[in-house]
Parts: C-alpha cells; structure tokens; sequence
C-alpha cells in the first residue's frame, strides 16, 4: 500500500507518515511510525488541561466530602476545618504517604484537605496555568504540572513520609516553568517577569514555613520537577507541539486516571 499523507505537527506541511524526519522542519518522527493521523482523530490536536485540572481538583473534592459526610460537615476543626474530608475518604482516592503505592504521587495532586486549601490552590492554578498554557502549549503544560506534583510527592515520601496530598507541588512546578521560559528569553520584559516570578515563589516558600500543617518538602520538590521539565522543553516552546509531546501528556493523564481506579480499587478489596 502506499504511505498515507498527513500535516507535520511541528510546521503544518503536508508530509507522508512514514518520513523519518520532516523534510521541511527536522521534526523526529513526526508521524510516530504511522500511529500520528490516528491519534489525532481520536484525541484531537489540542488537550484542554487549562479546564480539566481544576474541574478535576473541583470534582474530586467535593467527591471526597460525599464519601465521608459527618467528617465533611464536623465543627471539631472550628470554622476554617469545616469542608474538610475524612482520612479515611481521602486514602480511598489516592492520598500519598511513604508506604503508599507508586500510583498515589500521581493521585495525590488532585486530592484536597479542606475548603480554603482547594480554594488557595485552585486560584494559584487559574493564575499561572493560563500563563504557562501560553507559552509552552497545553501538553507541555500538563508535563510539567504532573511532574512537578510527582516529584515533589516523592521527596516528601522519601524525607518524611507523612500522609500527603494536594497540587501544591505541581503550582510551584509552575513557578519554576515561567522563570524558566523567562531565563530562556533575553528581553527586558522577560527579565522583569522573571523577578516577578521569583518574588512570589519566595514568597510561597516563606509562608509554607509560617503555617502548620505545610508540605514544604512537596513544594521544594515540586519547582525542582518543574524545573527539570521545563529545561527539557522550554527549547521547542516556540514550536508547535509534535505528536511525541502530546502522546506523553496523553501517557500521563492515563496513568492519573488509572491511578484513581486503582485506588478505589484497592479500597474495596481491603473492605
């Protein structure tokens, strides 16, 4: 049969799919061995990651609440531990800790402990992932962010071990991708935005040290993770993402979702 055609992700010129590289951009592989017209059909060019993590941490808190309702609607914590979620409810959905399964460093991230923390979170998510979105594309966008949650999670299990959960690893991931784009970048505004982006990471860092409860290790974690990632593809920011970058995003949300079945899995058997 002769190869088939499709658009290069990288530069949007007609290609065949068997084309080791593109001959107009140099992309690796962009039609990944045949599989690129396919995956695209199935999942579309672009992941809405922007809506889809806080509609998730949304979703599955108020899920949490549901699942354990007298400990969601206790006054024992006084007014700022009211719409908090049982132990036992957060554990069923993937909390994190050191004895935990690998699978709950990618749960954990959408996993909160109470009203003000899904409120603080989500708000920092609504503010810097737009932002991020932009500048990298939403696949790598949502590469960073797990990766920032995971890593962070697993420095917290490797130091401490407690009981974990919630994304503010991957929010500092975040931090660390925008002055990582910015450090890429030699114009005086990126210079500014980048102090900008200092200051508030500090700031966060500081004011996890003043408050009880805090998993600093997780957010020391997190920008390192998101750090990594984001040297490893702020390089082709500029580009369009190819079908390699999407697939490993796509990897990624399926690992999460298998996460949660397998947690909630998990929870039954041991009833």
């Amino acid at each position: 049969m002769p190869p088939t055609s499709m658009v290069c992700p990288g530069c949007r010129n007609l290609i065949s799919t068997e084309e080791k590289k593109c001959p107009y951009c140099g992309a690796y592989r962009p039609g990944l061995w045949g599989l690129g017209p396919a995956l695209s059909r199935l999942f579309g060019s672009r992941i809405d990651v922007l809506t889809l993590i806080p509609t998730a941490c949304i979703v599955l808190f108020l899920l949490s609440l549901l699942l354990d309702l007298e400990s969601a609607l206790s006054l024992h914590g006084g007014f700022f531990g009211m719409l908090s979620p049982g132990f036992h409810a957060t554990a069923i959905l993937g909390m994190t800790d050191g004895n935990a399964p690998w699978w709950t460093l990618f749960t954990a991230i959408y996993l909160h402990g109470g009203l003000l923390h899904i409120l603080f979170n989500v708000l920092w998510i609504r503010q810097l992932g737009p932002e991020v979105g932009n500048l990298y594309g939403p696949a790598r966008y949502f590469i960073i962010f797990t990766t920032g949650g995971v890593v962070g999670f697993f420095l917290s299990n490797a130091v401490s071990g407690y009981p974990t959960l919630g994304a503010s690893g991957s929010i500092f991931g975040l931090l660390a991708a925008l002055i990582v784009y910015g450090r890429s970048q030699k114009t005086s505004f990126a210079a500014l935005m980048t102090r900008q982006i200092w200051q508030w990471a500090i700031m966060l860092f500081i004011f996890g040290f003043l408050m009880q409860g805090v998993n600093n290790w997780a957010h020391f974690g997190g920008f390192a993770g998101g750090w990594i990632a984001s040297r490893l593809l702020v390089s082709s920011a500029r580009w369009r993402e190819g079908r390699l970058t999407v697939v490993v995003a796509l990897l990624l949300l399926m690992i999460t979702g298998a996460g949660f079945v397998l947690s909630i899995y998990s929870a039954i058997r041991g009833l």
